[in-house]
């Protein structure tokens, strides 16, 4: 695959991990706050990425950073922040295999919000794929 494709294999790699997320988690927190957990999975974030951005010589002083950059990296900290103590919350009273696919309604809504915020216009094949994960969340999510 060209460049202009890799990011299919970093979106792949970011679904295995966030499996794998759903699964640890749901075993970590067993016995413990879900805010507590969600707190020591951040501090356990910002560690290896500070390490890794200092390892990848990525690192730049941050308040060089333009003022639009902070708002919304700053919006985007608080949305994360907000879906993850979420998460935890429902993966700590819930069962893994269908709190994680709930969980995954935020494609449909990235593709809505990227209508209304970005101004993409989505196929038809693309929505066909969004409808698609929507109804099976919808089938996912109802009681037996």
């Amino acid at each position: 695959m060209t460049a202009s494709h890799n990011w299919f294999y970093w979106a792949l790699l970011s679904a295995v991990f966030a499996a794998l997320t759903a699964i640890f988690a749901k075993i970590g927190i067993q016995g413990v706050d879900s805010d507590l957990a969600t707190l020591v999975r951040t501090a356990i974030i910002m560690v290896v990425l500070s390490a890794f951005v200092m390892y990848a010589g990525k690192w730049s002083n941050p308040l060089n950073l333009p003022g639009k950059t902070w708002l919304f990296l700053g919006l985007s900290g608080l949305a994360t922040g907000a879906s993850w103590v979420c998460y935890f919350r429902a993966l700590q009273i819930g069962e893994a295999s269908k709190v994680a696919p709930v969980d995954k309604l935020s494609l449909v809504l990235v593709a809505i919000f990227a209508v209304i915020f970005l101004g993409e216009r989505p196929s038809l094949q693309q929505w066909t794929g969004i409808a698609m994960v929507a109804g099976g969340v919808l089938v996912l999510a109802i009681k037996r």
